[in-house]
């Protein structure tokens, strides 16, 4: 065997080629133009690391390997009086890790297939200074309530028609802004797998329909959604936010969106597997976040220091951060930021119901000028 087989880059191999021939790290780093011989050196300790979780280190004397999507959780080897191993017994667990890769990598394949539209006509009437933002958060496609429990009835086909008719009423609510923004802020889908289960937790759900069902719903309305933005709309940016419930379904539901629309150059995609979403509108920011990994009170914090957003936080007069995990409204306003909390269009479950939770339903659809920041919102209600 050899260290080549848990490289994952071409200069990941070219280092452990070398490695493997004899040389030392500063003879690699001079050979490869690399900077320092501890950039080759550490590029040696990371291959060694992925081999080792699975199971192969010689110089520790393990060479008996786990299969595929399993990793070591412990090794115990048996040596002779003379100090040769004569037994090894090898404990694995499967590798949650490289089972999340394999099936993002199935969807990206999968996403290949898809013949992308036609680009939209542009509406010709825009006002230049102004986004529109639409935001729907915590939506649980494929939630069951049962209303004499409940108080309110809510199942797939509801939420369904639900979810076309909030976004139209939204679209029509606003002005002819040159930016539309799509914002799905997370737990879109009430399940993320073939179990009606939370994905960390493993928290039993009451689920309606199969989730091939809620699958092929969800891509059908986020596919009408985004095409009557376009219709309305100069420029069209969709954020599809991770959530608690949904950490797999957010990234194939918005890859099947950046796939389908892959000849429409008026549609920007924020395609990032960082659970934390920004755009800058002018001097506006926008900042988005479920709510489930920090709480809203932490987020400007986290959003100013990130290097990633550190730039366009800088050149941003006033900051406004969105989340959601909650399913009731909430605002404060600290830091440079305005956090605000976001409710849900959904109906309350029986876990809240139990509970005596109790939040209004809606959805926000709030435009921004460029300079002036927030100049209009409008909540919008479901009908029962």
């Amino acid at each position: 065997m050899s260290l080549l087989e848990y490289c994952n880059t071409e200069r990941q191999r070219k280092v452990i080629e070398l490695y493997e021939q004899g040389f030392g790290y500063t003879k690699i780093a001079e050979e490869l133009g690399l900077s320092t011989r501890y950039s080759a050196r550490d590029t040696v300790r990371n291959v060694k690391g992925r081999a080792a979780l699975s199971g192969y280190a010689p110089q520790n004397d393990m060479k008996h390997t786990v299969p595929h999507g399993f990793t070591v959780k412990g090794v115990s080897t048996y040596y002779s009086e003379d100090g040769r191993p004569v037994g090894q017994w090898v404990k694995s667990i499967a590798d949650k890790e490289a089972q999340f890769n394999a099936m993002i990598e199935r969807i990206e394949l999968a996403c290949d297939g898809i013949t992308p539209w036609k680009p939209v006509k542009t509406p010709k009437q825009i006002e230049p200074e102004l986004l529109s933002l639409l935001v729907i958060t915590d939506f649980h496609l494929g939630s069951y309530c049962w209303g004499q429990e409940t108080s309110e009835d809510y199942d797939t086909n509801i939420a369904r028609d639900l979810f076309l008719q909030s976004i139209k009423d939204m679209i029509d609510s606003t002005p002819k802004s040159q930016v539309g923004m799509l914002c799905n802020l997370g737990d879109f889908l009430h399940w993320d797998g073939l179990d009606q289960l939370t994905p960390t937790g493993k928290h039993l759900l009451e689920g309606d329909s199969r989730y091939s069902r809620i699958v092929d719903i969800a891509m059908t309305v986020m596919d009408a959604a985004v095409r009557m933005m376009l219709e309305k709309y100069e420029q069209v940016v969709f954020v599809c936010a991770e959530g608690n419930h949904d950490i797999a379904g957010s990234i194939w539901l918005r890859k099947f969106i950046r796939k389908l629309y892959a000849k429409e150059p008026r549609l920007q995609v924020i395609d990032n597997d960082f659970p934390y979403y920004a755009y800058r509108h002018g001097e506006v920011m926008l900042c988005f976040h479920h709510g489930h990994k920090v709480k809203m009170n932490n987020l400007p914090k986290v959003f100013s220091s990130e290097p990633r957003f550190r730039e366009d936080w800088g050149k941003s007069k006033v900051a406004y951060i969105h989340s959601g995990h909650y399913h009731s409204e909430r605002v404060l306003e600290d830091a440079g930021a305005i956090t605000e909390q976001h409710p849900t269009l959904a109906s309350r479950d029986s876990y809240a119901t139990r509970l005596g939770l109790m939040s209004q339903r809606g959805a926000k659809v709030i435009t921004y000028d460029k300079t002036d920041g927030e100049v209009s919102r409008i909540t919008i209600r479901p009908n029962n």
